[in-house]
């Protein structure tokens, strides 16, 4: 091996080793996707490119992306030490794809002198550019517990895979991306943002709230104007002396557990408020109907027999015509 491609092949080293270690578990799956990134580069130096010929198309996969201004003042006292790595772009000359360093780009786009970035260019296909994104993420600092489970909805969601393949590329179970995803479809994404990261705030306590919204009577734009009041006192400092400073975002999550708890009566050997309507046939009461924010429930308790296996039968036929009916009318 050349002492240039050793030298080429230590930068990619040092991203794959740059800030705090991959959790226990992640760390061969992290360095097998950086090493590939790494070997998968096709020239034998750092590039010097225009900002401006690079393009982020990559999936999100962070709620609250740290200010670039120290790192601009940083780059443009010291120089970029660290190269970014780029893919080419399949359809455009001389235009590139981002695969990771979105920071050091951003701060070289808003410096007004420094010019060029320097960027190591690799041949990666979509999958492979974004098992080396998520790597020298996780590597650098955990995602948390939201930002992955929305991270892997949004994978789902553009049709990156299965749910197999999604845990396969996070290098977490396909229960676990089940899961996640189902915590974060119940959580909604402008509720998410509006809270952040929460680094801290576990599995366990998000699909605790998860629930709660389930059984809560009350619209995201109240919930998230909730958490971006606590975010926004936390941050600029208005609490006690006394108490200890907390992250902003885990300040806006537990702002919202106890503004949903409140307001569904959520408490031991309480269960939550649900709107119910009474439902009738020719005067008679047979049941009702419930409705929470997330959760529609018909509860038929005194109808004839012969009626509810005729329903059960053509239950979906039923909700397919009333779905279609709705369209109709609204």
């Amino acid at each position: 091996m050349t002492d240039t491609k050793k030298k080429r092949m230590s930068m990619l080293d040092s991203l794959a080793a740059a800030g705090t270690p991959p959790a226990p578990g992640s760390m061969m799956s992290s360095n097998r996707a950086l090493r590939s990134a790494r070997d998968a580069v096709d020239a034998h130096h750092v590039w010097e490119l225009d900002p401006d010929e690079i393009e982020d198309e990559r999936y999100s996969d962070r709620l609250d992306p740290k200010d670039v201004h120290d790192l601009r003042v940083s780059i443009e006292q010291n120089g970029q030490t660290v190269p970014i790595l780029v893919r080419r772009h399949p359809t455009e000359a001389n235009r590139y794809l981002l695969v990771y360093g979105r920071r050091r780009l951003e701060a070289i786009r808003a410096s007004d002198k420094v010019k060029k970035v320097r960027a190591l260019i690799a041949n990666l296909d979509d999958t492979a550019a974004l098992r080396a994104q998520v790597s020298e993420n996780t590597g650098r600092r955990d995602l948390s517990y939201i930002e992955r489970s929305l991270f892997a909805q949004e994978l789902l969601d553009n049709g990156f895979g299965s749910q197999a393949q999604i845990a396969e590329v996070l290098n977490v179970t396909r229960s676990a991306v089940s899961m996640s995803i189902s915590v974060a479809k119940a959580i909604g994404t402008a509720l998410a943002q509006a809270i952040g990261p929460a680094h801290g705030i576990g599995r366990p306590r998000w699909e605790s709230l998860a629930k709660d919204l389930s059984n809560a009577d009350m619209g995201m734009d109240e919930l998230c104007q909730v958490a971006i009041d606590a975010r926004g006192k936390a941050a600029a400092g208005e609490q006690a002396d006394e108490e200890p400073r907390v992250d902003p975002s885990v300040a806006a999550f537990e702002a919202v557990v106890r503004h949903v708890k409140r307001n569904t009566g959520s408490s031991p050997g309480r269960k939550p408020r649900q709107k119910a309507t009474p439902l009738l046939i020719d005067g008679a009461p047979v049941g009702v109907i419930k409705r929470s924010t997330r959760a529609l429930r018909l509860d038929l308790t005194n109808v004839d027999d012969a009626f509810a296996q005729w329903l059960d039968a053509r239950a979906q036929n039923v909700l397919e015509d009333l779905h279609d009916r709705w369209k109709r009318e609204t």
